[in-house]
């Protein structure tokens, strides 16, 4: 273990960038809250950071430039449009500041369902079928069949998804278009549903030091005809879902699905963590469904902490090994630091 000098050496200098949850509404459910930001800087300060917090409204930028920072530790989620994941790591980069996490481009790729979906079936893998409506005026592609799922094309945290998304026919098909049209107000992926069970993965790290987890399964304690993770199941999860890792899969899909992951990891040029959502045919048939470059960090609710436990990683070790992905990244000599901290976990 490599010493340093106490005395000589201050402490890295981290900000914590946010949305502030201030209700419990959909509309806030891809925001952080106080209990979670708290518990990411309590983790930070046990790896020996000193840590300042960067609420996210109209008086960032100047915070940003009043005080010198080592790195930026990005949970902000950005407001408005399907840029909105981008914006704070944009302004970072205008500024030259160090960051945690993917960089605009892939935030704003992975967002988008259906370019992410497009471009990861230029790699070879599997995704279902689907088209992007804009309006109640479409034309339904011929080569769909149904059942099909119907969400928002550009929302995180199972935002636009309920028992009503997926449908059985065109006239279901166009009432849940137009209700999500005039809800979210904004264009529509309708996509092949996949039957089958359902499965998360978290990926960490970057270049040759990139590793993937064990995949977790969502199993429905009350199985039922379409198993939708959807934003209500999320909200009571303890009394709907077991969180199964490692699942039994058998060798060679666990492999498919882990080698699938790091592909796709890669593809969309993550940086430092993602998390990375999977159906699983009843013909053991992979697909691709969707990515989180930002996923959420809540100890006890958020999928990533949930499958970093299920690995034997803490809570404090996850953001200690996001934190000192960041750091070497970057090349800082400060990443010796972490890396001891990462290890002391």
């Amino acid at each position: 273990m490599i010493e340093r000098d106490e005395e000589k050496e201050l402490p890295p200098s981290v900000g914590l960038t946010y949305n502030l949850k201030r209700n419990k509404t959909e509309a806030d459910a891809e925001f952080d809250s106080i209990e979670t930001i708290n518990a990411i800087k309590k983790a930070l300060i046990k790896s020996g950071c000193s840590v300042t917090l960067l609420e996210v409204n109209k008086s960032l930028p100047k915070k940003l430039l009043n005080k010198h920072f080592d790195i930026i530790f990005n949970i902000a989620e950005g407001v408005n449009g399907r840029s909105r994941e981008a914006q704070i790591p944009a302004l970072l980069d205008f500024f030259k500041l160090k960051f945690t996490g993917s960089d605009a481009t892939t935030l704003c790729l992975c967002l988008d369902k259906s370019l992410a979906k497009t471009i990861i079936a230029s790699g070879n893998i599997k995704t279902p079928a689907s088209q992007v409506v804009e309006s109640t005026d479409y034309k339904l592609n011929s080569k769909l069949k149904f059942p099909l799922i119907v969400k928002p094309n550009s929302e995180g945290s199972s935002k636009g998804i309920s028992d009503m998304s997926v449908v059985k026919d065109a006239k279901q098909l166009k009432t849940i278009v137009r209700t999500l049209l005039e809800n979210y107000g904004q264009p529509l992926l309708i996509e092949e549903y996949i039957k089958g069970r359902e499965f998360t993965v978290g990926v960490l790290g970057n270049g040759s030091d990139t590793f993937v987890l064990n995949p977790m399964e969502i199993e429905f304690i009350e199985p039922k005809e379409n198993q939708i993770y959807d934003y209500c199941v999320k909200q009571d999860f303890q009394d709907k879902i077991n969180y199964v890792c490692p699942p039994d899969l058998g060798r060679i899909v666990t492999r498919n699905m882990i080698e699938s992951a790091r592909k796709i990891y890669e593809i969309l040029g993550c940086k430092d963590f993602a998390r990375i959502d999977f159906r699983l045919s009843p013909r053991n048939e992979l697909y691709f469904i969707e990515i989180n470059p930002l996923p959420g960090l809540t100890p006890g609710y958020s999928d990533m902490p949930m499958i970093a436990e299920k690995n034997g990683i803490s809570y404090d070790g996850l953001i200690a090994m996001i934190f000192t992905s960041a750091m070497k990244r970057y090349g800082t000599d400060k990443e010796i630091t972490m890396g001891n901290a990462v290890m002391a976990v």
